[in-house]
């Protein structure tokens, strides 16, 4: 065989292994997208675990996000403030209580996110702190065993929130961090919960039964709710039957020990 002949040989084995690789990325990310959206799925980039650990900055822009989900909560690279996802905009809530847009090149290093398609809604018309609020909405659910998004729009007798500041390097674990944290609270204030429910299987990767972000209807202020009083809302539930995880390829979220956070961290963080 001529050296010209293998030359070509080689050509044609290079050229039909890359088309096999190209092939095969495409199949994956197709399969991915059809996962994200299938049945209005749930999308999440890392764990509460690893945040909670430490790990505050992500490989996930909101750009990227928002091809997954028009609805959805999480933070933003440094734990620069509280996100709320809402109607395919993403909002970044600082801790000066002020509601900026969030620019598509941010970052995450955790959210979560779903294609809300909700059943019917419910109207809810009484006073119910946020305990037995999360009783109603459980008698909603089909089952407990199933994630759920949510969207609460209405007008809150009370709503007490919060957002974190902005950390710099070594970062030290969320339990630390929400001991600087800036609270706000609103007195009839008319505005959107989004929230979302996981099953209590699945403690470690989010937060076990209800987690609740909130934005003003003029979407001037609002944060991680840690406590409240409903007065008028309309309830639309989201059924998701998938979940995808995306884990970050590096970075602190390789670094991190999410085995040394207690059960009882997370309660004092989101509460």
């Amino acid at each position: 065989m001529s050296k010209s002949i293998r030359f070509l040989f080689v050509c044609l084995i290079l050229t039909l292994l890359l088309s096999a690789c190209a092939e095969k990325q495409a199949r994956h990310e197709a399969q991915t997208a059809s996962i994200s959206t299938r049945h209005g799925a749930v999308w999440q980039t890392a764990s509460i675990s690893t945040l909670m650990a430490g790990a505050y900055d992500g490989e996930v822009t909101i750009r990227d996000l928002k091809e997954h989900g028009d609805l959805g909560l999480g933070i933003f690279n440094a734990a620069d403030g509280e996100m709320i996802l809402l109607d395919g905009q993403v909002y970044q809530i600082k801790s000066d209580g002020v509601v900026y847009p969030a620019g598509d090149d941010l970052k995450t290093p955790f959210a979560v996110t779903t294609f809300f398609s909700p059943c019917p809604p419910r109207e809810l018309n009484q006073e119910m702190n946020i305990k037995q609020l999360e009783q109603y909405l459980d008698e909603l659910l089909p089952t407990k065993n199933l994630i759920y998004a949510f969207k609460i729009e209405g007008t809150f007798k009370y709503l007490k929130t919060r957002s974190i500041p902005r950390q710099s390097r070594p970062y030290p674990k969320l339990t630390e961090v929400v001991k600087h944290q800036s609270v706000f609270e609103f007195h009839d204030v008319t505005g959107t919960i989004v929230a979302f429910r996981f099953p209590d299987y699945m403690d470690g990767v989010n937060v076990p039964k209800y987690h609740f972000h909130f934005l003003t209807a003029d979407k001037k202020a609002g944060g991680h709710v840690l406590d409240g009083l409903t007065r008028q809302a309309t309830v639309r539930l989201h059924k998701a039957n998938d979940f995808f995880m995306s884990l970050p390829d590096g970075g602190d979220f390789y670094r991190v020990d999410p085995n040394q956070i207690k059960k009882n961290d997370l309660n004092q963080v989101e509460r």
